[in-house]
């Protein structure tokens, strides 16, 4: 599955956040921003979120993950980090584009916060309205 010298590049997106990813044949060790993936997510379904690619992909204790995190919250951190991740293994070993595409894992989730439009307090919602 990898080869010695691999390195693989992808970036993966979500709402604002941009995950850049670096894949290399190892024992597992996922590192974001310098720091441990449990260290960087401390919530546990965040970083289930993140594994679930490695548990499909059966690529779990084979490659170790660098990968720089930039903008949005922790929950688009994690999506991008998925994307970034998925995108990499699929460059990586193309017969794992099925697999993880039928899982839901390739697309890039395009749901971002609706921007808010003049004249009212948010988004879609109007200010109150006083017949009197």
């Amino acid at each position: 599955m990898v080869k010695k010298n691999d390195e693989v590049l992808a970036t993966g997106r979500r709402k604002c956040a941009v995950a850049r990813v670096r894949l290399t044949p190892g024992t597992g060790k996922i590192v974001i921003n310098g720091k441990a993936m449990n260290e960087y997510f401390p919530s546990e379904s965040l970083c289930g979120y993140v594994c679930q690619v490695l548990k499909v992909s059966e690529a779990e204790g084979k490659v170790d993950i660098a990968a720089n995190l930039d903008g949005g919250g922790m929950a688009g951190q994690a999506g991008a980090l998925r994307h970034g991740v998925a995108r990499a293994l699929v460059k990586l070993d193309e017969t794992m584009r099925a697999k993880l595409k039928a899982a839901g894992m390739m697309t890039r989730d395009a749901r971002v916060k609706e921007r808010k439009k003049p004249g009212q307090p948010g988004a879609r919602r109007r200010f109150q309205f006083s017949k009197r």
